[in-house]
């Protein structure tokens, strides 16, 4: 058993031969973990006996010749923004630090029906506000490829657990391209889906009208695998789609994948966008080509003007949704509840204390866009853009099939490198966030194989679909991997 090279249906062939059993594997992935994340960070907490006892419910299904599904006994990680009954869920920040949850998030529910393993919960930027996971409360994430580089953001520590090998695969969540841009970083494979396509129930939300929970894989496969499992109509989120919306479009067979045709938006393809980026995502397109697909160049007007109204929408709504800690609904902060006088003192204190830098920047910056005599000038003008940048997508869905883009201006930056300017850390934004507007799935797939250790720095190509085409952003990436 190599834990390097297992996939979800190897590690499920394995375990069904009896070669090795689920407790074999989740003991090896803790040993790694034990070994590794000292210098890597990706977790804030490791399951480990629930993992174990998890693990030895799979082996026992299999001594007594039951049938299991191909998630049962796959080693999970899971970000620490998504709810675990009787675990400890923070969002990285001090002022959850103490709060357990009380229920399961959907996604879980549904894995627990597979019999998943969970092995534990993953550093994330604080509330998922962050593009290099160096805003957690609690420590930096280091990117499993050169521990002086940033992981990504927010879901760093779910990608860099899945590219160091501690976790199998993961869930992370995806506002603005946290789950794409780490996974590009890392090497890995991350994928956004159509927004409404996974229930968000369970999910400490940043965004509502932007969040979306995604699989961070070894493989477009195991991607697809997950996907499909998490995927789904639930009554506790009103915004789920329907089943048969989320199901009406079926995978393609390889021949009629590659009849598909990939649009290539000029506006992406931008000065200042790192030469090694330009250079790997047009080895990307080549190896595209040599396998069959058409291209066509499409325009996309409105793109340069996406990072604004992102960075409008997204602070009006963590305004709005990060008002609940306020240190009374949730645990509080010890050492602040023995110091203060009154309803107000602790309000003030809580969340001076318990908020980062990251959060109170954008709490202050979704209010002022919110208030009144800058509301229409900002925030209603931000979502008429929004719909502008919804009609430029559909108009491209017309011509072709789906959209090709790089996953971020640039390789993995130098941890601190940007911490200081705000403004140059959005700007690792700036492809990922037009699909989040438009609610499009979305996908973030290695160029190539990258070899820890080498000193080569992965990179990502991104590709986007209609809405709940999901099928064909896996079919591509498929192809992708197995033949080009």
């Amino acid at each position: 058993m190599n834990l390097k090279e297992l996939t979800v249906k190897s590690l499920h062939n394995g375990l069904v031969k009896k070669e090795f059993s689920a407790r074999e594997v989740t003991y090896g992935f803790l040993d790694t973990i034990r070994a590794e994340d000292g210098e890597i960070g990706a977790y804030l907490s490791v399951l480990e006996d629930g993992a174990l006892e998890q693990a030895d419910r799979v082996d026992a299904m299999i001594k007594d010749g039951k049938e299991i599904s191909l998630l049962s006994g796959v080693p999970l990680a899971i970000k620490d923004n998504m709810l675990i009954k009787g675990t400890r869920t923070t969002a990285a920040s001090k002022i959850l630090e103490y709060y357990e949850a009380s229920y399961d998030a959907t996604v879980i529910e549904k894995l627990k029906k597979e019999n998943v393993v969970f092995l534990g919960k993953t550093n994330l930027d604080e509330f998922a506000m962050g593009a290099s996971t160096e805003n957690s409360g609690f420590h930096v994430t280091k990117n499993p490829h050169d521990t002086e580089r940033v992981a990504g953001g927010s879901s760093g520590g779910s990608v860099a657990a899945v590219a160091a090998h501690m976790a199998l695969a993961a869930l992370g969540s995806d506002t603005g391209g946290s789950i794409r841009q780490p996974s590009a970083f890392c090497g890995v494979v991350g994928m956004k889906p159509t927004y409404s396509a996974v229930s968000r129930s369970g999910l400490i939300a940043m965004a509502s009208s932007l969040d979306q929970i995604g699989p961070i894989t070894k493989t477009v496969e195991d991607a697809e695998i997950l996907f499909d499992v998490i995927k789904g109509k639930d009554k506790y989120d009103a915004t789920s789609a329907e089943d048969e919306v989320i199901h009406r479009f079926r995978e393609r067979a390889p021949e009629d994948v590659k009849k598909l045709k990939i649009g290539i938006p000029k506006e992406y393809f931008i000065d200042g966008m790192d030469n090694r980026v330009a250079h790997a995502v047009e080895e990307a397109i080549a190896r595209l080509k040599t396998l069959g697909f058409t291209f066509e160049e499409i325009s996309l007007p409105h793109a340069k003007y996406a990072l604004a109204v992102y960075y409008i929408i997204m602070p009006a709504e963590v305004s709005a949704n990060l008002a609940r800690f306020e240190g009374v609904r949730y645990p509080g902060i010890p050492e602040v509840e023995n110091e203060v006088n009154s309803l107000k003192d602790l309000y003030f204190k809580t969340r001076g204390t318990g908020f980062g830098a990251e959060p109170r920047r954008r709490i202050l910056l979704g209010t002022y866009v919110l208030s009144a005599g800058y509301y229409d000038a900002y925030y209603a003008k931000a979502q008429k853009v929004r719909r502008l940048i919804r009609n430029d997508f559909e108009d491209a869905f017309r011509k072709v099939d789906v959209i090709l883009a790089p996953v971020a201006p640039t390789p993995a930056f130098k941890i601190g490198e940007k911490a200081s300017n705000p403004l140059e850390m959005y700007l690792s934004d700036i492809f990922t966030v037009q699909a989040s507007l438009a609610g499009l799935p979305g996908i973030s797939i290695p160029v190539k194989e990258y070899v820890m250790g080498s000193g080569e720095l992965p990179i990502g190509f991104q590709l986007m679909g209609k809405p709940f085409h999901e099928a064909d952003l896996f079919g591509i990436g498929k192809l992708y991997q197995k033949e080009g």
